[in-house]
């Protein structure tokens, strides 16, 4: 037997406990960005995900409008961090809802580093960074999706296999999941794609 919910008719805790709890794991982009006087802001954002490849482009969907989603209006620039496990904590303790002149790095003991093109900084701790300028901002109801095209990529050489790429097994990236669950890197397995 099924349960059947309509945005009519949603569960208890509602559509975005639903979707949350189905969806996972999402992984996680950990958004800094400067505001318009250059306060520093960092962020967690599970709703996240490659939008284009050619050009390079992130989507980052900001549920309400949030100190991120006001920067990334104001400036067009931000940079999505890949955090680790052993960031997880952290990566969670930023997702408090700070005021906006409330410098998250230092809040929470975080090293901004200088990024390479954009005027946002990185988050020195995380090892892949990916500096992006907004493409677009798109309003959807109750909440907006964010489009970076990516201008540069840093990854740290401890995190990469021999074909250059990242390595999953060393990157250990933490994803979220239904209610306050957050999980840790699955398990892997090579299946080449069929090539008919």
């Amino acid at each position: 037997m099924r349960i059947v919910h309509s945005p009519e008719n949603p569960p208890s805790k509602g559509i975005y406990a639903l979707l949350t709890a189905s969806i996972a794991p999402r992984p996680i982009a950990w958004i800094s960005s400067l505001s318009a006087d250059g306060t520093p802001n960092l962020a967690p954002y599970s709703f996240f995900t490659i939008a284009c490849t050619d050009p390079a482009i992130l989507s980052i969907t900001s549920v309400g409008h949030k100190d991120t989603l006001s920067n990334v209006e104001a400036t067009g620039e931000f940079v999505v961090n890949i955090g680790t496990e052993s960031l997880m904590e952290v990566m969670n303790a930023t997702s408090a809802p700070f005021e906006p002149e409330v410098d998250e790095f230092a809040k929470v003991g975080l090293t901004a580093a200088p990024s390479d093109v954009v005027s946002a900084p990185r988050v020195a701790e995380a090892p892949i960074a990916f500096e992006c300028v907004r493409h677009d901002v798109i309003d959807l109801g109750t909440s907006a999706m964010m489009l970076g095209r990516v201008v540069s990529v840093s990854v740290e050489d401890e995190v990469l296999a021999e074909d250059g790429l990242p390595d999953f097994g060393s990157l250990l990236p933490p994803s979220r999941l239904g209610r306050h669950e957050w999980g840790y890197a699955p398990r892997t397995r090579e299946l080449p794609r069929p090539l008919k």
